[in-house]
């Protein structure tokens, strides 16, 4: 891997609309909820194959590559209104995944990983009605491992799934970014180290005090506070999110990661309606103040869904944009809407000195079956990078739930770039149309 190339930072389940299917497995159940004891089942694989990749090394890996991911998720979760005022939940959850064939076309993982590791592990309160001024499960207070997001697209989780192949350390390939990969797959979430603590609910005016401390060593095991303040109505929400970078572990640190431990975020983000029917609109703009500078990141999306009109058409635009010197974070997708397949995966960064357009039509054929094509226009903003990102890509792609526990999602994507690794860019071979080929089988019990 070219050691000036960016990392991505996103691990992505399906590109636009379902996440994995999740149910559970009632073992217990006491006096109509009081007390519930579940089991929790959900797995998934998926075949994955390109025409071209951006390992950086023609030599090795000149072109097509094919490759598999799995993962299985199985715990218990629980709750129980008797022990007091309130009702305590939590859960307990193990996740074991793995890569197989040529490893990612990306050059995160080898093909050769295998891991099981404890995922979810916290406990939590809810006030009920026990202060009312604050109303129902006014205070909610959880700590553990556990997944984490915060509103807006600063914080979505802790997926980034890296394997044996990522070393973005130059003259570091000893492994110790390794975390079982099932990169695109990414469904080990949790944080390592948490305390959450959220306050009025989920109307009106209502808040959230954090703490976090990751575990991943792809995100430098950064620790960090956060703040959100909201005031949601029927027609939308509007709200701030504040971090603050408290610690990286050095072992771990690369590219600007260093700069986290002070840095300060602030950001101003909503969504909603704003009054018209079966529209939807959300935006938000951050600026980060670290030691080398001020950064700024943003997009604004607005929909529409022609409920009236045969499958139900969703039409949707959204435009984003990220300063030169922006760091991802632990951002995730836009309210699940996703930045391409091979551009934000493999191809090369789209998280930092980047311009994008995009725009996505879905329709819904059946209440179990989803139709997205979704194009994208990627310019990079400022040439003072050794390495041209500008691409262009098209993804079209389907979620179709088969019964209830079975979920099938095919995708082919054309992702076509400026440039090439002959002169300056990342892909294999040529700047021609690179095809990319997934079909992933999600499961649930």
């Amino acid at each position: 891997m070219r050691t000036s190339r960016r990392p991505s930072l996103l691990p992505l389940l399906a590109l636009c609309a379902l996440a994995p299917p999740t149910q559970a497995y009632e073992l217990y159940n006491e006096d109509d909820g009081a007390t519930v004891l579940n089991a929790e089942l959900g797995a998934g694989f998926g075949w994955y194959s390109a025409s071209r990749n951006y390992r950086g090394n023609p030599e090795q890996y000149p072109g097509r590559m094919h490759w598999q991911e799995g993962y299985a998720k199985y715990g218990l979760t629980g709750s129980t209104d008797k022990l007091g005022a309130g009702s305590v939940y939590g859960g307990l959850s193990m996740l074991s995944s793995g890569t197989w064939g040529d490893g990612d076309i990306g050059a995160i993982t080898a093909g050769t990983e295998r891991t099981s590791a404890l995922e979810d592990a916290f406990l939590g309160w809810r006030s009920g009605d026990a202060i009312p001024w604050l109303g129902q499960d006014g205070v909610d207070f959880s700590f553990g491992r556990q997944l984490v997001t915060v509103d807006g697209f600063l914080i979505t989780d802790d997926g980034f799934n890296t394997g044996k192949a990522f070393s973005p350390i130059p003259g570091v390939s000893d492994g110790r970014f390794d975390r079982g990969g099932a990169f695109y797959l990414g469904q080990r979430l949790a944080f390592g180290n948490t305390a959450v603590l959220k306050l009025g609910g989920t109307e009106g005016l209502h808040g959230s005090l954090i703490w976090l401390k990751s575990d991943n060593p792809g995100q430098s095991k950064t620790e960090m506070a956060v703040a959100t303040v909201d005031y949601s109505t029927p027609i939308g929400s509007l709200g701030s999110t504040y971090v603050r970078g408290l610690d990286v572990d050095e072992r771990y640190v690369f590219g600007d990661r260093g700069e986290r431990k002070g840095m300060n975020i602030y950001s101003i983000r909503g969504q909603g309606n704003a009054g018209i029917e079966n529209a939807d609109f959300a935006f938000e703009v951050a600026r980060q103040e670290k030691r080398s500078g001020s950064q700024r990141g943003m997009f604004f999306d607005a929909g529409y869904t022609f409920v009236d009109t045969p499958w139900q058409p969703t039409v949707s635009y959204r435009y984003s944009r990220y300063s030169e010197g922006w760091d991802f974070f632990f951002q995730g997708g836009y309210r699940g809407r996703y930045q391409g397949e091979v551009a934000v995966n493999y191809g090369g960064s789209v998280t930092a000195n980047m311009e994008i357009n995009d725009v996505l039509l879905q329709l819904k054929p059946t209440e179990r079956l989803t139709l997205n094509a979704m194009a994208f226009d990627f310019k990079q903003m400022s040439r003072r990078d050794e390495l041209d990102f500008s691409a262009r890509e098209i993804d079209l792609f389907l979620d179709w739930q088969v019964t209830d526990h079975v979920t099938l999602s095919p995708l082919v994507g054309f992702y076509k770039p400026d440039k090439w690794q002959g002169n300056g860019g990342v892909q294999s071979g040529s700047a021609a149309t690179n095809v990319y080929l997934q079909f992933i089988v999600w499961l649930s019990f």
